[in-house]
Formats: C-alpha cells, sequence, structure tokens
C-alpha cells in the first residue's frame, strides 16, 4: 500500500497541518490529517467499481478551522452530552462548559479535541498502511481534571476496512469517552439524503431521554416505534412516523444513543446499505453503545465541489459509552480513567459493495 504526505495548509499557530492519504490495492483511499486528528475523505467502490467520497467535508483545511457541524472529527475528552455540564468525581464537582444550546456540555466543549493540532506519524504496510495522531491534552482543558496522553490510530486495509484506535493515559482521575464523528453517505458525499439508506443496529433498547437529549437514567425498549433497527428499517420510513414516536420528536429525527446487545466484547454494531449503488459498511466495536444521528440541523455551504449539506444529508455512527455516563451509575462500564489504567478501544468501519 502507499500513503501520500501533503501540507495542507497551516494552524491558526502557524505550523505545518499533513495531511496523508492512505490508497489500498483496488485504489479505493482515506484521507486524514493533522489538524484536529480529522478523517476529510473515504472513496471507495461501489458494485460496479465506480469510486465516490461516501464521507461528507471540506476541499481545504480552512473549512475545518471554523465551526462545520463536527464532520470527520475526533471528538473528545467526551463525546455526547453531560447534563448541565457538571460531574462529580472523587468527591469534587466540576463544573464544564455549557456549549450545547447554553444548558449542557457536548462533544468536549467549546474547544474540543477537533480544534488542536496533532502530531502524525505515518506508516506503511503491505497490506495496510496507518497514520497514528498524538497530542496531550493538558490539566485544566475545558475545565477537565488531568493530562490525558491521547494517540488516535487511523488504518486502512486492502479490504476496505477502516479500523480507529483510540488510546490514553492520564496523570489524574478524569473522564474519558473518545469517538468519531464522520457523516457518511453511501451514495457518495453529494447524493443528497440518507433516506434512502437501511440501516441495522443490534440493541433491544435506547437510553431514555428528556426533550434536552439528556439521558433520564433509564432505558427504553426500542420494540414497536420507529426505534426498532433490529431487522433493519429504510431510514425515510423511520423519519415519515418520527412524529409517533416521542424521543425522536425533540431530535427531529434520529439522535439516539443505543445499548448494544453484545455488550463490551468486540462484535457487530450496526450496517447501513444502499440498493442504488450497492455499498453497505457494518460497524463493529469493542464499546457498549452507539449513537445514531441523522444530520436532523445539519445546514452546511461550501461543502467538497461546493455541496451544501442539509437536513438528512448524512448519518454518523458514533461508538461510544452512553451519554451523561458519570451521572447514571447504572449505564454499562464507565467513563472515569484513573492513573495506571490504559483507555484503548478500537472500531472498525468495513466499507463493501455487492458482487
Amino acid at each position: 500500500m502507499s500513503i501520500q504526505t501533503e501540507v495542507w495548509g497551516k494552524s491558526p499557530k502557524g505550523k505545518d497541518v499533513h495531511r496523508y492519504t492512505m490508497t489500498n490495492a483496488m485504489g479505493a483511499s482515506v484521507s486524514v490529517m493533522e489538524w484536529g486528528a480529522i478523517l476529510t475523505s473515504i472513496i471507495v467502490p461501489d458494485a460496479g467499481g465506480n469510486m465516490a467520497d461516501v464521507a461528507l467535508g471540506f476541499d481545504h483545511l480552512d473549512a475545518y478551522l471554523k465551526p462545520h457541524g463536527c464532520m470527520g472529527d475526533t471528538v473528545g475528552r467526551y463525546g455526547n452530552r453531560i447534563a448541565a455540564g457538571k460531574f462529580t468525581l472523587d468527591g469534587v464537582e466540576y463544573q464544564l462548559a455549557l456549549n450545547d444550546h447554553g444548558i449542557n456540555h457536548l462533544h468536549g466543549g467549546n474547544v474540543g479535541f477537533s480544534a488542536h493540532f496533532w502530531t502524525g506519524t505515518a506508516k506503511e504496510g503491505d497490506h495496510e498502511d496507518s497514520v497514528s495522531f498524538h497530542r496531550v491534552s493538558p490539566d485544566g482543558e475545558e475545565n477537565y481534571p488531568g493530562n490525558l496522553d491521547v494517540t488516535v490510530t487511523y488504518t486502512w486495509n486492502d479490504n476496505c476496512d477502516l479500523i480507529i484506535r483510540y488510546q490514553a493515559t492520564t496523570d489524574q482521575a478524569t473522564l474519558c469517552n473518545l469517538t468519531n464523528h464522520t457523516y457518511f453517505n453511501l451514495g457518495g458525499h453529494d447524493h443528497g439524503t440518507v433516506r434512502d439508506h437501511e440501516i441495522t443496529i443490534d440493541a433491544d433498547v435506547i437510553t431514555k431521554v428528556d426533550s434536552g437529549l439528556i439521558p433520564t437514567g433509564d432505558y427504553m425498549p426500542v420494540v414497536g416505534t420507529p426505534l426498532d433497527l433490529r431487522d433493519g428499517l429504510l431510514i425515510d420510513e423511520g423519519l415519515e412516523v418520527m412524529d409517533s414516536c416521542p424521543q425522536m420528536i425533540p431530535a427531529g429525527g434520529y439522535d439516539h444513543n443505543f445499548v448494544l446487545a453484545k455488550g463490551s466484547a468486540m462484535g457487530f454494531a450496526a450496517c447501513v446499505y444502499h440498493e442504488e449503488s450497492g455499498r453497505y459498511m457494518e460497524v463493529l466495536t469493542d464499546q457498549p453503545a452507539i449513537q445514531l444521528y441523522t444530520a436532523c440541523t445539519t445546514d452546511v455551504k461550501g461543502g467538497k465541489d461546493g455541496a451544501a449539506y442539509g437536513k438528512y444529508s448524512g448519518f454518523c455512527l458514533e461508538t461510544q459509552h452512553c451519554p451523561d455516563d458519570p451521572n447514571h451509575s447504572n449505564f454499562p462500564g464507565t467513563t472515569v480513567l484513573r492513573p495506571g489504567e490504559v483507555y484503548d478501544t478500537t472500531t472498525i468501519y468495513a466499507f463493501r459493495a455487492e458482487e
């Protein structure tokens, strides 16, 4: 395989920002960059062998230096929401930024992980390439305790498996819940909406939320609702009847955390299929939950090739622990990381096409 490295622009502090493009034997590629450890493109074949970029995003670095809807972002320290931006750890209460409508904390705060420079290191292999990004989030950044030493590694192989591994250590007890926020559209980034995508998620319950999309602490069975994706459902069919599901009304679509039936074992989480192109994507992870977001409020101009990304133009499948986990002891696992422990989690997005 091969990795092309280019200087894609400069950071606000004047550092060269490198973008790395990993290309496999069939000519399919993934591009990632040092600014924010952001994923900028995924070019994969359809059933006829035609290549298209299935990740929403932008043609130039400058767009990623501004608010950009988290497209392609590495999210941290805490993916998803924390109620009122508060959590208590070892008897100390921490107040985080209220960057979600001035009420809750979302995706790490005002200046999350995607708005920092990461040092990239590329490694070529015979059948897979990888690029690792490293940074230290200092003690007190966004008011999180502890120096968090983080590495995110993207690996791309000849099978069109995109493997994302997150590793972190800390010198004080802190929270860590990292994820990736790529918006996918298997018809191509400029295909339009993802209403014509069929989605399967192996989950019997979601974390029930209030009107602010904050977990109540209860689980809600998906059976009998448009959130029942266990046997596959066309996204359009779910959106058409979302008014019948009180949990979907505040979000205006899908923006929900599914508790995976497999638990924390590495295994199948979700699959999305696009009939027109014949592309499908499977998600495997060792995380206990996954957030499905269908770009319910997206309104972005000036995307790749001048594309406009509107409502339902993509879907995100963010592997994670449950939102607001530090405030709900009944949720699976924990997002607390302590000195001497290693946060180490892997998610695979496997791209395929019908033969």
